[in-house]
């Protein structure tokens, strides 16, 4: 079993904020004759006030489920049952709440369950949602140093702009949105009052040159994210093939942990690439894949 060095944090953490997306009902609206159009715009706001009240209440109810579902997990990983906090914690994920502290408490639970692969997996998704977060890095790098073979490297292009991952997606979009609306703001001022103009200029040309900054960031930062995928081996010795069938050859080998990129798909078959060049296809149940980070 595999234990975390003392200076790394092995504990979990205490507070999960989740996101939800719940479908509403769909609704069907048909014609109405005239002397009863008053009648239905009346009651139109009060169905749509008990629909949001549904929506209000059904999403507090979960998120109170997951809150008591992350504290008993939490408190079987402060018993050293490991294995039975990571299927907790899997189980809560699978339900569809999203949280760093989820997903760097389930990372722990795997590590200490001696699942390097699962481990990795889970503590890269808490690093997309919190690239800044210390501990999640710190973990991560940890766990990487436990696996054996090459290690995957980055593309030139990707290491250049690594700086972008410093902020989240959300984050990027956010700032254009904001830079945005600021620029819209100052150049209506302008035109509304005429005499601002030439004190507004130097604020203006200032937002828009951060608009189109942030614009673009997002943009690299997107493309990089989505148009690269790497699968993380979960299995304890994964071999890789030549071909996307079980009566292939042997290309190499693949060890719990691994990072691989995703160069194919073929069926239930991936071909991939390690960090020493070899190339071979795995099948899909043995790696977790995930988008870049």
């Amino acid at each position: 079993m595999l234990t975390l060095s003392p200076g790394e944090r092995a504990g979990v953490r205490a507070d999960v904020t989740t996101d939800f997306m719940i479908a509403p009902e769909a609704s069907c609206f048909t014609s109405c004759p005239p002397l009863r159009k008053s009648r239905n715009l009346k009651v139109f706001p009060r169905i749509l006030l008990a629909a949001m009240a549904v929506w209000i209440f059904t999403s507090s109810t979960m998120a109170a489920d997951i809150s008591v579902e992350f504290s008993a997990a939490n408190k079987l990983y402060a018993e050293g049952k490991f294995a039975d906090a990571a299927t907790a914690y899997e189980k809560i994920l699978q339900s569809g709440a999203v949280s760093p502290a989820l997903y760097f408490n389930y990372g722990n639970a795997e590590f200490k369950s001696g699942n390097l692969g699962r481990a990795i997996a889970a503590y890269r998704q808490a690093a997309q949602l919190t690239p800044r977060d210390a501990e999640v890095r710190a973990n991560l790098e940890f766990a990487r140093n436990q696996v054996p073979g090459p290690m995957f490297r980055e593309s030139r292009w990707s290491r250049s702009a690594g700086w972008l991952g410093t902020f989240t997606l959300n984050e990027w979009t956010g700032l254009a949105v904001v830079a945005f609306w600021l620029t819209f703001a100052l150049l209506a001022a302008a035109q509304i009052r005429p005499a601002l103009k030439t004190a507004l200029g130097g604020f203006t040309r200032g937002a828009v040159a951060v608009a189109i900054l942030s614009c673009a960031c997002l943009g690299v930062n997107a493309a990089i994210h989505f148009s690269r995928q790497t699968a993380v081996v979960i299995a304890q010795d994964a071999t890789a093939r030549s071909g996307p069938f079980d009566e292939a050859q042997s290309a190499f080998t693949a060890h719990d942990g691994a990072e691989l990129a995703v160069l194919d798909r073929r069926d239930n078959w991936l071909q991939v690439t390690d960090g020493s060049g070899r190339i071979g296809w795995l099948q899909r149940q043995q790696v977790e894949i995930l988008p870049g980070s």
